[in-house]
């Protein structure tokens, strides 16, 4: 599974392409400025907030995660990063943040898919509209920042807008020479290393910026599997992924602002990982185990992102950004999918069967099914989006409009393998399946997305009506379940729908203000859910009233009240393991209270000494107004009754984190903790029918990490991560309960010229 001698050439061929220029000094995290010398213009690339200090000026509530609280800890898990904002629920999976489960403000967070998720304002997912729960998520270990906007001025993204959306903004090209490298080496063999050059130079034709980055992250895993008759076991329970990424820009010497940016990623994953848990018993005495029948899993998937993006600003008033972009996802996970023996039917009724048990561990008799679940998807479009200033009387208009044509599609060609098991724990039998045999269809949606909103202000007080409207075109086609792809059905239906709002805030003081709003949230299903199945479109009404605090001491504290009533709310099957289609699970409600502070005590001190501290805490009531006895195939929902908690979303949730730093040396200690919550609508405390029932356990976990500079331009760095080896149930979904990562040490070197 690791490969150093891939990861060290990897990096020696990046480094030695850049170190020539490493004499040159440059600021170490340069946000993107787009500084003009045509007309004296200054022309800043669009953002969901635009940094730490933007969120200020948020209409809703948004958080600005910066580079800094990215690399404290070290993090390459943003379900790590993300638990520390308020109103944001994650659910681990993997332990390692591979697959990232994230809700905002208590939507759907299996797979991410309720969520509008988008790396450098363009759409991520590899199809958004046909299958957005598809394994794959920027990497957050790369990235400069991550702005997360929940809330009333979240109009200007879609499809999914109820929650929020999530935008990841990888390297900017740096305005001067620029290399940074960062290794880091730790507990089961894990290795990251992130690099990047940079550098913007002077022509006659312009400026042109370049960027070349590289980010790789490896480990043996924390599990491992066990051995069982005939079989010895393994630690390749890990994972390798390589990112390398490119970014070039142009910006012509002419009288019109204007700029060119052309970039292009990739993904390279490889994960020996299961969707199998483990039982009761095992995952409290042995959180790190994995049963023998896990054996063949592992997944793998590529993915290729590219835009070409243009800024012009043509008057003072007036400012356009267009973009063209393309990404294409394929992946293979070969996993156990089905057992079945004499008393046991799936592998959720096997964890709880003696004689299911004996089957997972490889000591018993039974019949695995190892899905190749083997999927391609494609999207591209177009889309623009402007900022317009005017003056009508004493009133101050900034006009925000956008339009976006999307496509976008997925085709499953899977196959069903089978391997046939003794009573002694031995494997007689293994039957390779045709190729269409274990899922045969395609998936496609077009989309036209358009919408506009005005910023009108008066003194102090600024009111943002806006709408949002989208038409998507969404066929599906069927093929028998073999490699002839024969088809067996296919139609197509059109979903409109418009998603209005409005939002406002008032400015105090100089330092207080009052925002809120109200706002239609709705989210797509999948083509063949909603054309082949009648599934609705899932409608909400969001409210939202907060009130910040920005002092001149540094000082921010912002808290919220929430308040969003679902309609038609869809039970997913995304990330479950079946072959079943999204249905429609009956009315919710999801209300709560969010808060941060961030503050330094000793900014202003005379000492060389500085304490950042921050907490951010979010209480919730999610509930289900309506009885439901199904809810995606075996899904999370089925079995709620009116005022069942809903799964995954925990009642409170707090992020608590203190420093200690001078310009020589630092620590810093991050606290997160949740309470506990459900794994299934039916509100069980042990399971019964199925081992995705049960609880999810409330879970405390400390961070430590310390620095120390050596010089200006070398870091040393090191850490632990859950210092107290804190264990519990994460997630009982997809099949069977798992565990959180425990106890793990890390130390490297930052290089920053």
């Amino acid at each position: 599974m690791f490969q150093l001698s891939k990861f060290i050439q990897a990096a020696a061929l990046f480094a030695s392409a850049s170190l020539p220029t490493l004499g040159q000094e440059t600021s170490a995290n340069t946000e993107p400025n787009l500084l003009l010398d045509a007309g004296n213009a200054v022309l800043e690339p669009m953002t969901v907030i635009g940094s730490k200090e933007d969120t200020v000026e948020l209409q809703g509530s948004g958080y600005y995660v910066d580079s800094e609280e990215i690399r404290t800890q070290n993090y390459s898990n943003v379900n790590r990063i993300l638990a520390k904002v308020p109103g944001v629920y994650v659910r681990e999976e993997d332990g390692s943040g591979n697959f990232p489960n994230i809700s905002l403000r208590g939507a759907d967070g299996t797979r991410s898919e309720k969520t509008t998720v988008m790396e450098d304002g363009i759409l991520s997912a590899p199809a958004t509209y046909s299958a957005p729960g598809a394994y794959y998520s920027p990497r957050a270990g790369r990235m400069s920042g991550i702005e997360v906007l929940k809330g009333s001025s979240q109009i200007k993204y879609g499809p999914h807008t109820t929650g929020g959306v999530i935008n990841y903004l990888s390297t900017p090209i740096p305005e001067e020479s620029h290399f940074y490298g960062r290794y880091t080496y730790g507990t089961d063999n894990t290795m990251l290393g992130h690099f990047h050059y940079g550098n913007t130079v002077d022509t006659d034709a312009g400026k042109f910026g370049y960027l070349f980055e590289l980010f790789a992250n490896t480990t043996d895993g924390f599990r491992g599997i066990q051995k069982g008759t005939g079989y010895t076991g393994s630690d390749n329970t890990g994972f390798e992924v390589y990112e390398p990424m490119v970014k070039l820009s142009w910006e012509p010497n002419t009288a019109l602002p204007q700029r060119f940016e052309f970039k292009y990623g990739y993904t390279d994953l490889d994960a020996d990982e299961t969707y199998t848990g483990l039982t009761e018993s095992d995952v409290s005495r042995h959180p790190d185990w994995r049963y023998a029948a896990t054996r063949f899993d592992n997944i793998q998937t590529k993915h290729h992102r590219t835009y070409l993006k243009y800024v012009v600003e043509p008057t003072d008033n007036l400012r356009i950004e267009a973009a063209g972009y393309y990404n294409e996802f394929s992946r293979n996970w070969y996993k156990l999918d089905g057992a079945s023996g004499d008393t046991f039917s799936n592998v959720r009724s096997a964890l709880l069967d003696p004689a299911g048990q004996a089957f997972l561990r490889g000591r018993g008799a039974g019949t695995g099914r190892v899905r190749a679940n083997n999927r391609d998807y494609e999207q591209y479009g177009f889309q623009v989006a402007g900022d317009y200033a005017f003056e009508s009387g004493s009133l101050e208009h900034e006009i925000n409009f956008g339009a976006r044509v999307h496509m976008d599609e997925i085709r499953r060609f899977q196959r069903d393998d089978r391997f046939v098991q003794d009573d002694t724990g031995q494997v007689v039998d293994f039957i390779t399946g045709e190729e269409g045999s274990g899922g045969n269809r395609f998936q496609e949606s077009t989309a036209i997305a358009l919408w506009l909103q005005d910023d009108i202000t008066l003194g102090s007080l600024t009111v943002t009506p806006g709408v949002r409207f989208e038409t998507i075109d969404q066929d599906y086609t069927d093929y028998a379940s073999d490699s002839t792809n024969t088809q067996t059905g296919n139609d197509g239906d059109t979903i409109d729908f418009v998603a209005p709002g409005v939002s406002f805030s008032l400015d105090l003081t100089e330092t207080e203000q009052l925002f809120g709003g109200v706002f239609k949230g709705v989210s797509v299903p999948g083509p063949r859910s909603s054309v082949r199945s009648g599934v609705d479109l899932e409608e909400s009404i969001g409210y939202e009233l907060g009130s910040r605090t920005q002092k001149d001491n540094g000082l921010f504290g912002e808290f919220v009240w929430f308040y969003t009533d679902f309609d038609n709310l869809i039970g997913t099957d995304s990330g479950f393991g079946e072959n079943n289609t999204e249905t429609n699970a009956g009315e919710a409600t999801v209300w709560g209270l969010e808060g941060s502070l961030r503050y330094d005590p000793l900014e202003s001190s005379a000492y060389d000494l500085s304490m950042p501290m921050y907490v951010s805490a979010t209480w919730t009531n999610a509930e289900f107004d309506s009885d439901l006895a199904s809810g995606g195939g075996d899904g999370i929902y089925a079995g709620a009754n009116s005022g069942s908690e809903i799964p995954y979303i925990p009642e409170f949730q707090l992020a608590v984190g203190v420093g200690l730093q001078t310009e020589t040396w630092g620590a810093n200690l991050d606290l997160t903790y949740q309470t506990e919550t459900f794994g299934t609508a039916q509100n069980l405390d042990d399971p019964v029918n199925t081992a995705r029932e049960g609880k999810i356990d409330d879970l405390l976990l400390l961070d430590l990490s310390a620095f120390y500079q050596v010089n200006e331009n070398f870091k040393l760095i090191g850490g632990v991560s859950n210092l107290t080896d804190e264990r519990g149930i994460v997630s009982r979904v997809p099949r069977g309960p798992r565990t959180n990562q425990g106890r793990a040490f890390w130390f490297g070197a930052e290089f920053d010229y």
